[in-house]
């Protein structure tokens, strides 16, 4: 192998790795700047639960079932189109299966957040915030007792 080939290979392989470099180094900064901001939150007292935003799992449905539409289709697309060797029918049935997979997915998280939307609607929080005590308009009834004489 010439010193040109061994070089050209070098590049190449450093052309792949690049990305993964690049997408390495930046999680690491983000985790480092997001360590930092606990850090001086921690040192001014501010409590941990209001330092990170609740998560949202909103349409988390919808991504589940775009994703398993995509490979299905891609599946499909490779089969009709490109299969030519067993590998190649064998790589194009795995990514059938994971769009049916996605899918599947998809419908049981939309099916189990309508009926956590459906069960939230019908069975209201009652009192609930942060301060403990009770909302405006929601006080606890008492009993009438009598005032107490002089």
């Amino acid at each position: 192998m010439s010193p040109q080939e061994a070089f050209g290979i070098a590049l190449i392989l450093l052309f792949l790795a690049a990305p993964v470099l690049i997408i390495g180094v930046v999680y690491y900064l983000k985790k480092r700047l997001e360590h930092q901001q606990i850090m001086a939150a921690i040192e001014k007292g501010t409590p941990l639960s209001e330092l990170r935003a609740p998560k949202q799992n909103g349409a988390l449905w919808i991504r589940n079932l775009t994703i398993g539409i995509a490979l299905l289709i891609v599946g499909l697309g490779w089969l009709f189109m490109g299969a030519r060797g067993s590998v190649s029918i064998l790589i194009a049935l795995i990514l059938v299966g994971l769009g049916i997979a996605w899918i599947v997915r998809g419908g049981l998280n939309r099916k189990y957040q309508l009926q956590t939307q459906f069960s939230d609607k019908n069975n209201p929080p009652v009192n609930k915030n942060r301060g403990g005590a009770f909302a405006s308009g929601t006080l606890p009834q008492t009993v009438d007792q009598p005032e107490p004489k002089d």
